[in-house]
């Protein structure tokens, strides 16, 4: 039997959405509907669903947060990422919609779009962030609910 996860732990006061299925290279001038479309589907129909599956008893509740994660593509894309940065660009805007519906409702929505290597180390001359560091983010965002979005760079 399946429940969802209402059902099973309670009201779900959090969405944090984060696909990640590796990085497909595409350059713009190649971009098709059939390279496109599996980007698209995994970041930004699969967020839609996620939102749409929580926000209504978020409504009901008048509480709630909506973290959603990118690569730093979405705001300074990167031509071998094409596809990827085409539809974690539709996510950013649709979160950055969210954000200013959902103002002053009690619920709140922000995007985090991570521009570095994580890890506490990285190889030479490659800009990276501890995972430690990160997850600070998406808790201040969550306290402060002071902004649409936070861009981790180095």
């Amino acid at each position: 039997m399946k429940l969802s996860a209402a059902t099973r732990f309670g009201s779900i006061d959090v969405l944090e959405f984060s696909p990640h299925a590796g990085l497909v290279m595409v350059d713009p001038e190649a971009v098709t509907m059939e390279t496109l479309r599996p980007e698209v589907d995994r970041y930004l129909y699969g967020a839609v669903t996620a939102v749409q599956s929580v926000l209504p008893a978020m409504r009901a509740a008048g509480a709630g947060t909506l973290l959603f994660t990118t690569g730093g593509g979405a705001i300074s894309p990167y031509p071998q990422l094409a596809t990827l940065n085409i539809a974690q660009a539709g996510l950013r805007n649709w979160a950055l919609n969210l954000h200013n519906v959902l103002g002053g409702t009690g619920l709140y929505a922000a995007t985090v779009a991570i521009n570095v290597f994580i890890g506490a180390v990285a190889p030479e001359g490659i800009p990276h962030a501890a995972p430690d560091d990160i997850a600070r983010v998406y808790w201040d965002l969550y306290i402060e609910r002071d902004r649409a979005e936070h861009l981790v760079a180095a």
